[in-house]
């Protein structure tokens, strides 16, 4: 297979965890904890509305009352989206000039996975390991 051609699909973390805006930052918090994951989706049905990453959730850490915070209140809205298939090589180049940790990835609206800096780092050794997906 063309290095340059590989769907994101090949990295992605399948069925990622995700939140409803109402969730409190507590529940969120918990979520992240123990499935050791850095970013939650925020949904409305299978649709990203928001994103939340542990950066968001360690700005709140100082915060009195925080507790009652809602993912609603503190998701990065319209998180970054992109379509099931899409070449691994666009995904990272996009993540990368936009400056965002994760990419979440859907198949018409509805989210099958999600795509981190982590995932781009370990394709990045898998490539250069020449241990490419066929």
């Amino acid at each position: 297979m063309d290095r340059l051609k590989i769907p994101v699909d090949e990295y992605t973390s399948p069925a990622p965890l995700t939140v409803e805006r109402s969730a409190t930052v507590p529940r969120v918090r918990a979520i992240m904890r123990e499935h050791g994951v850095r970013h939650v989706p925020v949904v409305e049905g299978r649709h990203a509305v928001g994103i939340i990453s542990d950066r968001d959730l360690r700005v709140l850490d100082r915060v009195e009352g925080a507790d009652a915070v809602t993912a609603g209140d503190v998701m990065t809205k319209d998180p970054f989206t992109v379509e099931s298939g899409t070449s691994l090589e666009e995904v990272v180049l996009a993540m990368s000039r936009q400056k965002v940790g994760s990419a979440v990835v859907c198949d018409h609206g509805d989210i099958v996975g999600i795509f981190t800096s982590t995932d781009a780092l370990n394709a990045l050794v898998e490539v250069l390991r020449g241990q490419v997906p066929d």
